[in-house]
């Protein structure tokens, strides 16, 4: 992950998890889009300061979570929301070989890291020998690309056929792919593409995470998925 200059990596850290304590739907949602294929021992890449893992904890059939994440100011407030919660500090590299694992979960990690076709590698030789399913979520379109990605360290936003064809070529057999989030395609467009803001309004994610996301996230999953979105999910099995 993109090592930011300290005054940066704090404020993008308060931008990010200020508001991400707001998306309480939000993150229900991405975990009941996920639960049904969290099975089993289950690694979680990037886990910030513990927010997701808190959720995670309470999925069914999940039997072992290894949370990863590389920042050690994130590890020190993530152990202490969850002390003894099994937290590794470090990288996919940094989980030991010769373990069976069922799955990952990585949610908007992977645009952080610049050879992001070497860390898909990566995530198939610890889920090969179980035929073990990723679970990803990215951030979508790079013509929404925004200077708040690159303050974010992001170096790309991704379609669905790059990430289909990325997904393929490191092995991986894609069981369900979809844009995610239509309205945030939008509303990330115009306050950080079209009025270059360089940060959350914690009210207006509460505001959006309250009031409009539910609505969207119900016609998304009930009625029809969206041609485009601010983000995209994918399942994929090793193969």
């Amino acid at each position: 992950m993109k090592k930011e200059r300290p005054n940066e990596a704090a404020s993008t850290a308060s931008f990010e998890f200020d508001a991400l304590n707001e998306a309480v739907n939000y993150r229900r949602a991405l975990v009941k889009e996920f639960s049904p294929t969290l099975k089993g021992r289950v690694i979680e890449i990037g886990a910030g300061i513990g927010q997701m893992t808190q959720m995670l904890r309470t999925v069914p059939g999940l039997d072992y979570l290894q949370s990863v994440e590389p920042d050690p100011a994130f590890c020190h407030q993530f152990c202490a929301a969850l002390p003894g919660h099994p937290l590794i500090e470090g990288t996919i590299a940094d989980i030991p070989g010769g373990t069976d694992w069922n799955g990952i979960l990585s949610i908007n990690v992977l645009e952080h890291i610049r050879e992001d076709e070497a860390e898909l590698l990566s995530y198939h030789k610890l889920l090969h020998k179980q035929h073990g399913l990723l679970n990803l979520f990215v951030p979508a379109r790079q013509e929404i690309y925004a200077p708040l990605d690159k303050d974010f360290g992001h170096h790309r936003r991704y379609s669905k056929p790059e990430l289909r064809k990325k997904l393929r070529d490191a092995g991986f057999e894609v069981v369900r792919l979809r844009y995610y989030n239509w309205v945030g395609y939008f509303a990330w467009w115009a306050n950080f593409c079209v009025l270059k803001k360089r940060g959350f309004s914690v009210g207006s994610v509460r505001m959006f995470d309250r009031l409009i996301f539910p609505a969207v996230y119900g016609m998304e999953s009930n009625i029809i998925a969206p041609p485009f979105g601010q983000s995209l999910l994918a399942v994929a099995r090793a193969v």
